[in-house]
């Protein structure tokens, strides 16, 4: 039964991705209000990429043997994933930062023991003297835990104590990414929110900013990406800024040295001091590449994570913000310049790459290995058609990791407290 059920899916994602071929690339935002009521089209899925397509559908199978699936809650809350997209849709038309902030902390979840929505709590097993996911360095800017709350808020009101956290926040995350023009990709739910928070594993195991490829990868192969997905995941920094405090020791005191990043052209540093200079004062971060893509006041922090890159074209063409002056505020806090990773779902992250204007040392790193290398150029090669494809097969990868399900978990009345 459970194969059935995962070549159904599969026929539904091959459907799906003929169908999205005729939606032009530019119209994702209309396209995903006209049918989010309706069959979710798959923006675009690689079905046959090298590293094994079949192995994907293995993997689709073995989801529903986790007893995840397809539209789960089509007898219990059948509305649940139009609320969300329809939720979504209005809280992007007024905060377009929300993709890039909800891609983060999905990232920054799914990471540390699975996608189970841990990040989202306030205290773990109700012991509010139990350091929380949120305390760790990597996440104390993660933003959008208020939209997440906003989308539950309207699901309780219709479906009291039925539609996990964990399942918004995947189902939220993916038409976060489909409103700023990337792919639509399907889910299985049916996720269950975990009671507890992991501190230290979110301290020790979400990647660095100046993490180098052998430790990147290292970290993304541990939760069973190859080299392909994770340069896939990566991109996802295409979207939202970066704060400058992600990229501050770059400038002056790269990895204690007191000298900037020898890997980084005097054009390049002179240009990103410009906006991030510090006096002297730099502040180094601990965020994840993944995470830099950073929601701050007027940007999404990321990616995952969801690590913006600059390209190559002149400042005054990048739309990079002026560092505002923030009265009352930290100095360390008012270093919020950012640094816009651009306009929209394609190709100019890997462009920036093979220009060598990776903003964090972690996306640049992506150069320093043949085998991924490779995948920068191939992704930087065409229209982004290849990418936005690789992209949402790794996102549909991401979301089944290691979910809670039937008795395991609860599912919270409110997001950020275990019932």
């Amino acid at each position: 039964m459970t194969a059935t059920k995962g070549w159904a899916f599969a026929l539904v994602v091959i459907f799906s991705v003929l169908l999205s071929w005729s939606i032009p690339r530019g119209e994702s935002e209309r396209a995903f209000i006209s049918f989010s009521s309706h069959e979710p089209l798959v923006k675009a899925v690689s079905l046959a990429s090298a590293d094994g397509g079949q192995d994907f559908f293995m993997e689709m199978t073995d989801s529903v043997a986790m007893n995840i699936e397809y539209d789960f809650y089509r007898d219990t809350c059948p509305e649940a994933e139009t609320i969300v997209s329809s939720t979504m849709a209005q809280i992007y038309s007024q905060h377009k930062n929300v993709s890039a902030q909800l891609l983060r902390l999905f990232f920054h979840d799914c990471f540390i023991q699975g996608c189970d929505a841990s990040v989202l709590l306030d205290d773990s097993n109700g012991n509010k003297n139990h350091s929380i996911e949120k305390q760790a360095v990597p996440n104390k800017s993660l933003k959008g835990f208020d939209k997440i709350d906003q989308i539950k808020e309207v699901l309780e009101n219709v479906c009291p104590g039925v539609v996990s956290c964990a399942d918004i926040l995947a189902l939220a995350t993916r038409d976060g990414v489909v409103l700023a023009g990337g792919p639509f990709y399907p889910l299985f739910t049916g996720r269950r929110d975990s009671a507890r928070s992991y501190y230290d594993e979110a301290t020790a195991e979400i990647p660095k900013p100046d993490d180098n490829i052998t430790q990147t990868l290292h970290l993304f192969s541990l939760r069973g990406f190859t080299d392909r997905e994770t340069v896939s995941l990566l991109g996802g920094h295409n979207i939202g800024k970066i704060g400058c405090e992600f990229i501050q020791s770059r400038l002056n005191n790269f990895k204690g040295t007191g000298k900037p990043d020898p890997t980084v052209s005097p054009s390049f540093l002179n240009e990103m001091r410009v906006f991030c200079e510090d006096n002297g004062n730099e502040k180094s971060s601990q965020g994840s590449p993944m995470a830099a893509t950073m929601a701050s006041p007027m940007a999404f922090p990321t990616a995952g994570p969801m690590a913006a890159t600059m390209a190559s074209s002149p400042m005054a063409s990048r739309g990079m913000s002026e560092k505002p002056a923030r009265r009352g505020m930290p100095y360390f806090q008012q270093l919020s310049s950012f640094v816009s990773s651009g306009a929209g779902f394609d190709t100019h992250y890997y462009q920036s790459l093979l220009r060598g204007r990776g903003l964090l040392f972690a996306d640049q790193q992506l150069m320093a290995n043949e085998r991924t290398a490779r995948l920068v150029r191939a992704y930087a090669s065409d229209d982004g058609s290849t990418f936005r494809m690789d992209f949402a097969r790794a996102m549909m990868k991401m979301s089944n990791l290691n979910p809670l399900t039937g008795s395991q978990g609860q599912v919270r009345l409110e997001c950020t407290l275990a019932s």
